[in-house]
């Protein structure tokens, strides 16, 4: 194999698919990254894959002979990042030697690498379902869910979004136990998907739904936000296995096995009480009295004046000190003091583009719910209240 390619462009397919290689591999092999060089196509292709994610891009580069060999993604991709841009790299190997020979103007280097046939292959799809996304509608359902999806791996099904498809519109769902983000994006699929449910259902009707790890989204989300084109994305799904190709970018995930909450149950029908007040204006006194929340148990109280049209934000940090924001608010229902995690609220208040917010609530201790005013929105954000000692 003999190949020479630009440092910027060679060094930026590194980072990429450097995020799928393991960290903790169960096989050598898997601590590499897969370099194939085909002369035909003039393009060198990097693949990383640790059994659960896969991502695999390309990049043109002047092929003198093609071939394929792995190396280790850290040193490769510390040496590449290194390297002056103003000069193209030359990689080569021997016919079936495992010596990489890197030459720059500036110098070159010797890595030892690993046959390719011993790396695994991507999960390909072949049937089962396929869809196409626009690239802007996917992005904004992921960004408007990731953040509440859980940390804890014993809660397996939750640490992924799941996705329901139906007609053009695409619904993504994110729960921890303790928040709940769902967000609706019309005209997100180019054509309607198949009528067979493959999958589970949110609400049995025909239509498609997967439940997908966070952190193969968290890549797919990078991938797309930073993809110029109006081309659609392409989602092929079979057998456990979902694949993603935009352009000459694919990343592969396994899907979640298991029935998704049906967190629609989990939203209450009606509310006593409402806060409706400017977003930024929460962000920015929420953020301030978070110094303080922070220091102690991340609790911030909200109590509401009817009568004055404010509400009072308090956190109370013991031993510490305590502060006080206080907001002008449009309020319904009778005064009451309800608290939150602070956290959970910017994360979800954060994930909402509109100027105005109204927090629906019944007593301090069922769920409490954020909207936008005006309903331009189809983000649903519920929040789980920190009970209060009086």
């Amino acid at each position: 194999m003999k190949v020479v390619c630009s440092q910027s462009e060679l060094n930026g397919a590194l980072q990429l698919v450097s995020r799928a290689v393991a960290t903790r591999p169960t096989h050598p092999v898997l601590a590499n990254v897969l370099l194939t060089a085909d002369a035909g196509s003039g393009r060198l292709s990097l693949t990383g894959f640790d059994l659960n994610l896969g991502i695999q891009t390309s990049l043109p580069a002047n092929v003198e002979s093609s071939g394929a060999i792995t190396l280790p993604a850290r040193l490769l991709g510390e040496i590449v990042s290194r390297l002056s841009s103003d000069s193209p790299l030359t990689l080569a190997t021997a016919d079936g030697g495992e010596q990489v020979q890197l030459t720059s103007l500036s110098g070159n280097y010797q890595m030892r690498g690993m046959p390719a046939d011993d790396y695994p292959d991507l999960p390909m799809v072949e049937s089962g379902t396929t869809l196409k996304l626009q690239a802007t509608a996917l992005v904004q359902a992921l960004k408007g869910t990731l953040f509440a999806s859980s940390n804890d791996e014993a809660k397996q099904l939750l640490t992924g979004v799941h996705l329901s498809f139906r007609n053009r519109t695409v619904e993504a769902a994110a729960t921890d136990g303790h928040r709940l983000a769902v967000l609706e994006v019309e005209d997100a699929l180019q054509d309607e998907p198949l009528s067979t449910a493959v999958g589970d259902s949110s609400d049995g009707a025909a239509g498609f739904a997967v439940t997908l790890p966070s952190r193969s989204l968290r890549e797919v989300e990078r991938l797309v936000a930073g993809w110029r084109s109006e081309e659609p994305v392409s989602l092929f799904c079979d057998r456990g296995q979902v694949v993603f190709l935009a352009a000459d970018q694919m990343v592969t995930s396994r899907t979640l096995e298991g029935t998704y909450p049906n967190y629609r149950q989990l939203i209450p029908d009606g509310f006593t009480r409402t806060f409706a007040l400017d977003r930024r204006g929460l962000v920015a006194a929420l953020e301030r009295i978070a110094v303080l929340a922070d220091q102690h148990n991340n609790v911030v109280k909200f109590s509401s004046q009817p009568e004055d049209g404010l509400v009072q934000l308090t956190a109370d940090a013991q031993d510490v000190g305590s502060g006080s924001e206080s907001l002008a608010a449009v309020l319904t229902g009778e005064a009451t003091e309800i608290a939150f995690n602070v956290r959970y609220l910017l994360d979800g208040l954060k994930a909402m583009g509109c100027d105005r917010v109204v927090l629906h609530c019944n007593t301090p201790t069922t769920p409490a719910i954020l909207k936008s005013e005006d309903d331009t929105e189809t983000f649903t954000y519920l929040v789980m209240p920190v009970q209060i000692r009086s």
